[in-house]
């Protein structure tokens, strides 16, 4: 195979060196179980130090708390249950599937995609791509199984090459992952491992679950850009000249068009939508609504209806996916929906394995004061080095996108630099909002070029449909200049975001103290 990587250069070298690193790794429910012990050990081996640190929150001294004491095993055995159901992600990101496997697997939201594509002007099919690809994260896997390939069906009926098509749409799914303006499971799901990490601080503090809708609804714009410019200027003049498409094709996925049940179901349960949309608008605009809270505030924490947005996204899809469901005939009874929200829920099977040593251990990590003590311990190391606090964003940027070469969850990465990164920057008096902002950047540039993406390979087949000889080097030299591309701009427009003092998304609380 032909993977356009020279042999033995460095990125060669890199690249391979990554994939061997992460082939090594555990499995991340294996690794939490590992951080869990590692933290048992480190708490008895460090409760006897005075490393002379006031606790912001009492004043007191702060010291590592022993966990393998009899007293605090026996603890950790009566809560393990309730430490595993009251875990915050467990039902937030349950709770969202359930109605998005409905959406999903009933046909609703493959049908919208397809409307949407089958209607992009030609001058315009390459942002609109991605902007489709984009909007695909709704659905976890709708963007990776359907838009995909058809990007580069479109391409293909639109005489170009079909690899850019492929290229660009795996750069909005993925390489743009936290880019999306429309709300869903993601958004409640990082927020809830930012708050519990900010909590080792601030055991009151309170975090909006869109507290990054703002900058990642205006980062969407970025990523469009980019990706247009690279696609059209760089990537597909590249293709043409190094990768022809294969002349005997016979395996090639059909944009099929829909139906016409699939059409009267499309736009009555996107009628069902708007008009659901609307009457909460109506709800919620009055002064004295009860989605408010008691000052009259509609984006507070405090306010019935920031604290509804996961039910709230569960029912936008769930109604609607019903709706089409049954008028479209993938739905013949009730037990159909059952089905979908059964095999939604399938799907997150190891999701929940992961939650549960997750959630021990980010308890034990709070118990023991060792991310406290961390945190403090960071900040006072930052401070004495007087670097400015746009270089300390920066790094979060860079360090998530590197961990994501190894680790491949999203939310097993940021469970497990949050109770770091988190409680250390809040002694800076950054955010725990920009701090997963800066996350989230770094997370979504390097998701295409590692092949240890769970979707990459299938990305790959998709691409030797067009070009048989195409390989994971062929892929990862079509994806590496948008991640470095997305690195550069998408950081420079967070600390331009960030200076101009814009708000990155729904109002979150600040109690914490500062040193």
């Amino acid at each position: 195979m032909n993977d356009n990587l020279p042999k033995n250069s460095l990125l060669d070298r890199f690249l391979t060196a990554i994939e061997k690193a992460g082939n090594k790794l555990p499995d991340p429910a294996i690794l939490f179980l590992f951080l869990l012990l590692l933290t048992w050990f480190l708490s008895a081996l460090l409760a006897p130090v005075d490393f002379g640190e006031l606790d912001p929150r009492t004043g007191e001294k702060l010291y590592i708390q022993n966990l393998l004491t009899g007293e605090k095993i026996a603890d950790f055995l009566s809560r393990m249950i309730s430490v595993f159901i009251n875990f915050p992600p467990l039902g937030v990101v349950l709770l969202a599937m359930l109605g998005v496997g409905v959406a999903e697997y009933s046909g609703f939201i493959p049908a919208g995609l397809k409307y949407l594509l089958g209607f992009t002007p030609k001058s315009l099919l390459t942002p609109i791509l991605v902007l489709v690809a984009i909007v695909s994260h709704t659905a976890a896997d709708a963007g990776y199984v359907l838009v995909i390939p058809l990007g580069g069906v479109i391409f293909y009926a639109a005489g170009r090459h079909p690899l850019a098509g492929i290229a660009a749409t795996f750069a909005g799914v993925s390489g743009g992952f936290s880019a999306n303006f429309i709300p869903s499971a993601i958004d409640p799901l990082l927020q809830s491992f930012t708050q519990s990490a900010a909590r080792i601080i601030d055991p009151d503090i309170n975090l909006n679950p869109l507290n990054n809708i703002y900058f990642t609804g205006l980062s969407s714009i970025v990523v469009i850009g980019v990706a247009w410019y690279l696609t059209d200027r760089i990537i597909e003049p590249r293709l043409n000249s190094n990768n022809p498409v294969d002349k005997d094709l016979n395996d090639i996925p059909k944009m099929d068009l829909l139906e016409k049940s699939e059409k009267i179901g499309f736009k009555i349960a996107s009628l069902v939508m708007i008009l659901g949309l609307t009457g909460l608008f109506f709800w919620a605009y009055p002064v004295g609504s009860s989605l408010r809270d008691p000052e009259g505030e509609i984006t507070s924490f405090a306010a019935p209806l920031m604290q509804s947005i996961v039910p709230l996204i569960f029912l936008v899809f769930w109604i609607p996916g019903i709706i089409f469901g049954f008028i479209s005939g993938s739905y013949k009874n009730s037990k159909d929906v059952i089905a979908s929200m059964s095999k939604a829920m399938g799907g997150m099977a190891h999701y929940i394995v992961m939650a549960f040593f997750c959630a021990l251990f980010i308890d034990a990590f709070t118990q023991s004061n060792i991310g406290s003590m961390t945190a403090l311990k960071g900040a006072v190391f930052l401070q004495s080095l007087q670097l400015p606090s746009q270089v300390t964003v920066v790094g979060i940027v860079f360090l998530s996108a590197f961990v994501n070469l190894l680790v491949g969850s999203a939310s097993a990465k940021w469970a497990l630099i949050s109770p770091i990164f988190v409680p250390m920057l809040m002694q800076l008096d950054i955010s725990p909002d920009l701090t997963q902002a800066a996350y989230r950047v770094g997370d979504s540039v390097s998701n295409i070029i590692t092949p240890l993406m769970p979707y990459f390979p299938l990305v790959v087949i998709f691409c030797q449909r067009y070009v048989k000889n195409t390989g994971i080097g062929t892929l990862v030299s079509l994806m590496l200049p948008y991640t470095l591309f997305l690195l550069l701009i998408w950081t420079v427009f967070l600390l331009i975001y960030w200076t101009l003092g814009l708000p990155l998304g729904l109002q979150s609380s600040y109690t914490y103290p500062a040193i």
